[in-house]
């Protein structure tokens, strides 16, 4: 009989056996797409579309389609970058950081994630690229080329080089952590494949993976060396991208805080992002057993404790803003709060600071539409983060002639549009060909969450003490009579 603990729910649910798994995990994978696949699939390439053609037109004219101006050189497309950034934070940390420490409700969730991962790094890239204006010319400028292919050297100085090297760095250790967890899934595939083409396509996709306890041993070696691997990066990426303002002379920008303020409001954005697709994803591929209320609840806390980091930092920056007695700070704080973009300001705090904290409720958090409703207001809260602090401190500089109001043009939404469409189409695409649960992790933590072991099960306090070997209050008071 298994001894679990009598606070924590079972991780899979329905009583599940390893062959259910395997059935259940496969069968998107296997059977011809369902129409709701299809519907969301339709949805995410008419995004992708439409919003190609004004990005196409806006790369054919140029960056002046944007409605950036003299000031404000930084709007919508860094914000949009520093966005998608954050979103693809979470899935690193819940496979790396978690996989460390050993906890056991990642397992259901930790594929989608790493694929949310990659996907929302690719869409983040494309803003730096598009933003030096001629993109064709984009790799010439960032990589650190010889001088033989041309007469200047990359500016290491530029922090937008070091987000070349940063992203790049984790864009290559999460795609290779991502495909290395893929492969005994890959394997299972190959192995009931019965047409010749998916079973070479998944042959080659596994590796040779044969399931053998020497295979078995350097595949985990590997999955927790890259885990340490993954765990600074998680850190490191979001820290140097707020080097891009940090180092600058901007007010607003200029402060210690940003490093820890922006990783902690990376991996708030990025659980909500997490949230939102594994409760589309439970319902598309009917995995509630699998991706059951433990692991909402879980992640709801974790957005709970990093929402509040959150808000104790937008205090924080306001606390050193006064304290550095720079007037040129202090009016830049004053006039986000109260000055024309007032409106993004309190959107920001709204939905980052005020709406995470009704996950205090029970009710809330183990609630599947306030969940799903939540994780995308905490989204659109980050959002207005990033766009508060790059507009708000841009159209106010140090010279009064050249302050504006800067609006977004069709340009900048659409350019927006395509890269949800282009998320989108890619995860659909992923969880059709590619198992979204990792069949092979959950299996090794069935037997503490297996139905029956649940039905049958003995709590500590009852482990500890038997009932039949427990003694009466006269018994306890003979017995020391006796002593």
């Amino acid at each position: 009989m298994e001894i679990v603990s009598k606070v924590r729910e079972p991780l899979v649910t329905g009583g599940k056996t390893y062959k259910d798994i395997t059935e259940d995990v496969c069968r998107p994978v296997e059977a011809a797409p369902n129409i709701k696949w299809l519907a969301g699939l339709g949805f995410a390439l008419l995004l992708l579309v439409s919003g190609g053609y004004f990005l196409g037109e806006m790369l054919w004219y140029g960056i002046g389609k944007w409605g950036m101006n003299k000031s404000v050189e930084w709007a919508w497309d860094i914000t949009n970058f520093v966005w998608w950034v954050g979103i693809g934070h979470a899935g690193t940390l819940i496979s790396a950081v978690l996989l460390l420490f050993r906890q056991k409700w990642r397992t259901s969730i930790n594929r989608a994630a790493e694929a949310m991962t990659i996907f929302a790094v690719i869409c983040a890239a494309i803003w730096p690229v598009v933003h030096m204006g001629r993109p064709w010319l984009g790799a010439y400028w960032a990589l650190p080329l010889p001088n033989a292919f041309g007469s200047l050297w990359v500016n290491f100085n530029s922090p937008l080089l070091w987000d070349v090297f940063a992203i790049s760095t984790y864009f290559s250790v999460s795609l290779v952590f991502w495909f290395i967890g893929l492969i005994p899934d890959f394997a299972t595939i190959r192995d009931r494949a019965i047409k010749p083409v998916p079973r070479l396509i998944y042959g080659m996709l596994s590796m040779g993976f044969n399931g053998s306890a020497k295979t078995w041993m350097h595949y985990e070696s590997v999955s927790l060396i890259l885990a340490g691997l993954s765990t600074p990066l998680v850190l490191s990426v979001h820290t140097i991208v707020s080097f891009d303002f940090a180092t600058s002379v901007i007010p607003g920008w200029h402060t210690t805080i940003f490093p820890p303020y922006f990783v902690a409001g990376a991996i708030f954005s990025g659980f909500a992002m997490v949230l939102t697709l594994m409760i589309v994803t439970r319902k598309l591929y009917n995995l509630e057993d699998y991706i059951t209320m433990e692991h909402i609840e879980m992640m709801n806390v974790i957005i709970t404790v990093t929402g509040s980091v959150v808000g104790i930092a937008y205090i924080t920056e306001f606390f050193i803003a006064w304290y550095s007695g720079v007037e040129y700070e202090q009016y830049a704080f004053v006039n986000r709060m109260t000055g024309q973009y007032w409106w993004a300001y309190w959107s920001m705090m709204t939905c980052n600071v005020i709406s995470p904290q009704l996950f205090y409720f029970k009710g809330v958090r183990t609630n599947l539409y306030a969940t799903f409703a939540l994780s995308i207001v905490v989204n659109i809260g980050m959002w207005f983060e990033r766009f508060v602090i790059i507009v708000t401190s841009l159209h106010r500089d140090y010279l009064p002639s050249s302050w504006v109001y800067f609006s977004p043009t069709i340009h900048d939404v659409m350019s927006y549009v395509f890269t949800f469409g282009l998320f989108f189409t890619l995860f659909l695409m992923f969880s059709k060909f590619f198992p979204v649960v990792n069949m092979a992790e959950v299996k090794s933590i069935l037997r503490d969450s297996d139905s029956k072991v649940y039905r049958g099960r003995r709590t500590i306090s009852d482990a500890v003490v038997p009932a039949d070997h427990r003694t009466t209050e006269e018994e306890k008071a003979r017995e020391s009579v006796m002593a």
